[in-house]
């Protein structure tokens, strides 16, 4: 009697981890990482630093992947494009990939630390001179997001700011 009890509660444990296993295989994107750029979600105006509209992004999270969906449209309409950035398990770090109008790709991969993304190319080598390309959305107190593209030499020195935009989540 006492050997059934014993196995019948071993029934009872494995499948108790065995049903927690499964949750966790049949819905990663539930784990805490995947959702660490969930700030960025939305829809968004996007203004300069000095206060001018000049685009509009809806970030959506995809419901069918583990990723979200960037789509980027200027207010002038001459710049379009669309990313998808995606947590990866295998190397622990966030990846981008942006496609835009002009042919423009760009991958960048990185973390999320202290309420900021921060994601940057491999090494650009572009007519003589090498850089990186680092991008890094800030979470902003107010709701708002900042988000920053820099171009980084290869001694981690900053050549220029190519991009600087406040998103400010559209009214509905």
């Amino acid at each position: 009697m006492l050997r059934f009890i014993l196995l019948l509660i071993l029934y009872f444990i494995s499948l108790f981890f065995s049903s927690i296993l499964a949750q966790n295989t049949a819905n990663p994107c539930n784990n805490e990482a995947y959702h660490q750029f969930d700030f960025w979600v939305g829809d968004w105006d996007v203004y300069d630093i000095k206060g001018n509209l000049i685009g509009n992004n809806l970030i959506k999270a995809m419901p069918n992947a583990c990723a979200i969906q960037e789509n980027w449209t200027s207010t002038n309409g001459n710049s379009l494009g669309t990313s998808y950035s995606y947590f990866d398990r295998a190397d622990n770090k966030w990846h981008q990939l942006w496609i835009d109008n002009k042919g423009f790709v760009l991958k960048t991969s990185g973390n999320f630390s202290q309420n900021e993304m921060t994601l940057q190319s491999d090494l650009v080598e572009n007519q003589n001179k090498k850089y990186y390309n680092k991008i890094i959305w800030k979470k902003n107190d107010n709701g708002t997001v900042t988000q920053t593209w820099q171009y980084i030499g290869s001694d981690n020195k900053l050549i220029k700011e190519a991009f600087k935009g406040i998103y400010k989540r559209k009214k509905s």
